[in-house]
């Protein structure tokens, strides 16, 4: 990546973590774009050139890392699928650079604040859906990649990633209403085993 590309990134990543903390701070309906601009040290024509929504902007961390999860996926080596899509999941949702990058007080007790506000907000669940059909076009081309299959024909590599972020979005879920709380790391792990398990009953 050269020069101007990853000085973009840091500007998106900049305004996505301001749109973040702003609206778990004062809710959603309370931040406005100027207010993301600013926190982020930018005007509001560049948030414009970045996202076309404060919901966007939100989301977009959640996007980046179902595409991550699709390239991680691409560049796993030979070995069964589902223990693939595992090893491609898991580290998305642990401590990252980006993540250093705009260290949070308490992350537990931040990350339920994202999960929550995510899950109560309309816009945000709207956008979520958005974000979640594209990335999983992109995860049914890798897993169609792995398996030989052909994504403009065959229906099992779309399934496999629907299932991918089912578990995904059903572990965050579940880690919302966990009391005590449950590491998100081993609820994703067991919600991708189950599935690979056929998910037979308990």
């Amino acid at each position: 990546m050269g020069l101007r590309e990853r000085k973009k990134a840091e500007t998106r990543a900049a305004l996505s973590w301001a749109a973040i903390r702003l609206t778990v701070e004062r809710g959603f309906d309370q931040v406005k774009v100027e207010d993301i601009a600013e926190a982020a040290g930018v005007s509001p024509r560049t948030f414009n050139n970045y996202f076309s929504s404060k919901a966007e902007a939100v989301v977009a961390r959640q996007f980046d890392r179902y595409l991550r999860i699709a390239e991680a996926l691409s560049e796993r080596p030979a070995e069964p699928l589902w223990d693939a899509i595992t090893h491609a999941v898991l580290p998305q949702f642990g401590p990252d650079a980006e993540t250093a990058a705009h260290p949070v007080g308490d992350a537990a007790r931040w990350r339920a604040g994202v999960y929550a506000m995510i899950a109560q907000q309309p816009a945000l669940q709207g956008e979520m859906l958005r974000a979640g059909s594209a990335a999983e076009a992109r995860i049914a081309e890798a897993v169609a990649e792995r398996t030989g299959t052909d994504p403009a024909k065959d229906l099992y590599p779309h399934l496999v990633a629907a299932a991918v972020l089912a578990a995904v979005n059903t572990a965050l879920t579940h880690y919302l209403r966990s009391d005590p709380p449950v590491p998100v790391e081993r609820l994703l792990t067991e919600a991708i085993t189950r599935i690979a398990a056929g998910l037979p009953t308990p």
